[in-house]
């Protein structure tokens, strides 16, 4: 079964920088799901999965466009410290999460005052190519269910708590 739109796929990674320094891997763990042609995986992988099947290894060079976009030299904000979540103190280069209106998201600590920070907004991959070895475990049709809520349930996916 070749993977194309509304396929619920499973798969392992890694990734890696352009330095070969790895960054994150899936492997020892639950393999990664979600649904395909939904906008929930990076548009460079989604697009190197179309066309899979299960059993399929293969490495693919994602550029910035494609992944989590260019950095953007401007995206520098100051918060209250209050607004930071993830420690107790913060020192600069220690990620923290934020709640925005669009939910939770990883930031950057640049610099620290008294009571404020200065954050990076772009996503921590923002502006790199990614190198990704994929090994797709197991594709299957989504259910009725997942195609009306836009995303996987069960083991690997989105969970409603």
């Amino acid at each position: 079964m070749s993977i194309s739109d509304n396929d619920v796929v499973s798969f392992h990674y890694t990734l890696k920088n352009e330095s070969g320094e790895l960054l994150e891997s899936s492997q020892g763990q639950e393999p990664v799901t979600y649904l395909h042609g939904h906008g929930a995986m990076i548009p460079g992988v989604e697009k190197a999965i179309t066309g899979k099947q299960a059993g399929d290894s293969f490495s693919i060079s994602v550029p910035p466009e494609d992944a989590y976009g260019p950095r953007q030299e401007d995206a520098i904000q100051r918060i209250s410290l209050k607004h930071l979540h993830g420690a107790k103190t913060w020192k600069p280069g220690m990620m923290a999460i934020v709640e925005t209106n669009q939910g939770p998201r990883q930031v950057l600590v640049v610099k620290v005052g008294h009571s404020m920070a200065d954050i990076d907004l772009n996503h921590p991959l923002a502006g790199m190519t990614l190198n990704f070895d994929v090994e797709i475990t197991e594709v299957r049709a989504a259910t009725e269910e997942e195609l009306a809520h836009g995303h996987v349930h069960g083991p690997g996916g989105h969970h409603h708590g």
